[in-house]
């Protein structure tokens, strides 16, 4: 197989008022300890539902899905899932025809989703698919057409180009049904999406020559930034900023480094790490003191667990996603290539549960 890209949730600093909502259709060959079919769904970039091929039953992963949507929409989704695995079993088998493949593992994953701004209430829809950890084919929202980045792709791009009615549903989708169901989301989901946590600060440091990162941990929203500063000043040089990642409660952390390896000892004071969460007034202000930095040089107590606690979620998220998502997701929204087989009729989930029915 050439590619193996690990679905990774890897945030940076996103908009101070954005709302998301993505699911993710992986359907997999030649993994004999992996389910062939795998739906994950996002809301916040936090799992709000999971389904495989091999327990075939929705499973709501918000305890506020139960209360707002009932026992009903999970078996709404159950019953509409259950149809997919045989898709995505087809597709591969035409993918692999057209890159003249006779066995191996092999991956197809469909990404489909929207963000909202909810203070400019504006809204963006994406729809992309991805195959052996590459892009295959893409929807653009702007044009109405489809972007084909292999050639094996340009049989299915035209086909869903010829066909109005697919183009005319899947923006229907992208515009008007998956925003609508995500502002309901937000809105059943509030008190857990919309609630802040402040988060713990420590300084921590590998060695007296390593750098000292000021790793905040436990905030929610996802929202957030945090830098060194001189004498009040941002430092703009000598450090290095992390990605925000996801714990395995729901909350988020992330850090920034700064090289003191050329910091006199006498300067340190004049150095301190600014958190900033959104929605809060009051910053957390933590100074440089050689006191404050733990470190693991001949102790156990650095705190190693929250850096292997974040693999393990990516981990265990990758695995749940279907191992393979494509290194990017370019602003281009796209469509299946189940259409390769011929069949070009798409049709649009019309159930609550907003998970878009794969192409027949």
């Amino acid at each position: 197989m050439r590619g193996l890209f690990v679905f990774c949730l890897c945030f940076q600093a996103i908009s101070a008022v954005m709302h998301s909502w993505k699911a993710f259709y992986t359907g997999s060959t030649g993994l004999t300890d992996f389910p062939e079919f795998v739906a994950l769904n996002l809301l916040d970039n936090e799992v709000m539902g999971y389904f495989d091929s091999r327990t075939s039953v929705f499973e709501a992963k918000k305890s506020w899905m139960m209360e707002t949507l009932g026992q009903e929409y999970a078996e709404r989704q159950t019953n509409i899932l259950r149809g997919y695995p045989p898709t995505f079993k087809g597709n591969i088998a035409i993918a692999m025809e057209r890159f003249n493949q006779s066995n191996g593992v092999h991956i197809l994953q469909w990404m489909v989703g929207c963000d909202w701004d909810d203070e400019a209430d504006e809204v963006t829809g994406y729809r992309q698919d991805g195959y052996d950890g590459e892009d295959f084919i893409a929807f653009d929202l702007k044009t109405g057409t489809w972007i084909a980045p292999k050639p094996e792709a340009v049989i299915t791009k035209n086909k869903l180009d010829n066909n109005r009615a697919v183009t005319a549903q899947m923006k229907n989708y992208l515009t008007q049904i998956c925003p609508e169901w995500l502002k309901k989301y937000v809105n059943y989901g509030s008190r857990s999406l919309l609630r802040t946590d402040l988060p713990s600060v420590s300084l921590l440091q590998k060695s007296p020559s390593s750098p000292v990162s000021c790793h905040a941990t436990g905030f929610y929203p996802g929202r957030a930034t945090v830098f060194w500063r001189k004498d009040g000043q941002e430092l703009h040089e000598d450090v290095d900023h992390g990605e925000i990642l996801h714990n395995h409660d729901g909350t988020f952390q992330m850090k920034v480094d700064l090289k003191v390896s050329s910091v006199k000892p006498e300067d340190w004071r004049r150095y301190d790490c600014v958190f900033q969460l959104y929605g809060v007034k009051d910053d957390i202000i933590t100074k440089l003191d050689k006191a404050a930095v733990r470190t693991n040089e001949g102790s156990s107590e650095f705190p190693v667990g929250a850096v292997v606690g974040v693999f393990a979620v990516v981990i265990l998220l990758a695995l749940i996603a279907g191992f393979f998502i494509w290194k990017r997701r370019n602003n281009t929204q796209q469509k299946g290539f189940n259409s390769a087989n011929g069949s070009d009729t798409s049709s649009i989930n019309e159930e609550q549960g907003k998970m878009l029915k794969p192409t027949e």
